[in-house]
């Protein structure tokens, strides 16, 4: 029986190129010259760490990161905008999560817009990514144009589409 899967994968060579582009950048900007800016992407954590002094310059590293992930073809939506936090004295802290992994309610949403769409196929979750099954491969193209007009806050891949 055919199927896919749906993802949400994010490409870290491809992230770690955007942040050190965004790095040079930063270190090249006229409005960040002589401030103490550090950005930094811990792999195994997949968590991005910003350390400056003031909140302008946090938004606009977050301008400059989300333009910097565009160019290099990733989706901003991965990344999770949390709260600054204050370091020593009078610096800012902000870790931005990369999101990996389709957690359990954006799986029980996508299930659901396949259901209501009255297509006969199965979607089954499976750790954090969902398979879609179906008897003809038109039902999978046509599920996979309905999953995509669904808005769940992360970007989507349709993969192993197989025969």
């Amino acid at each position: 029986m055919p199927s896919f899967d749906i993802v949400n994968e994010v490409d870290i060579q491809k992230l770690d190129n955007a942040i050190n582009v965004a790095v040079k950048e930063i270190s090249s900007r006229y409005d960040f010259h002589g401030s103490k800016t550090e950005v930094d992407l811990d792999k195994k954590t997949m968590i991005i760490n910003v350390l400056t002094e003031n909140d302008m310059r946090v938004k606009a590293i977050q301008d400059i990161l989300i333009s910097r992930m565009m160019k290099q073809g990733l989706d901003a939506a991965a990344l999770d905008f949390g709260k600054e936090h204050y370091a020593s004295g009078n610096m800012l802290r902000k870790e931005i999560k990369v999101k990996k992994g389709i957690d359990k309610d954006s799986a029980k949403k996508i299930i659901k817009v396949i259901k209501d769409s009255g297509i006969k196929v199965q979607a089954s979750i499976m750790d954090d990514q969902l398979r879609v099954t179906g008897k003809k491969l038109d039902d999978l193209q046509a599920v996979i144009a309905s999953v995509k007009g669904v808005n769940v806050d992360l970007p989507l891949q349709f993969t192993n589409f197989r025969n």
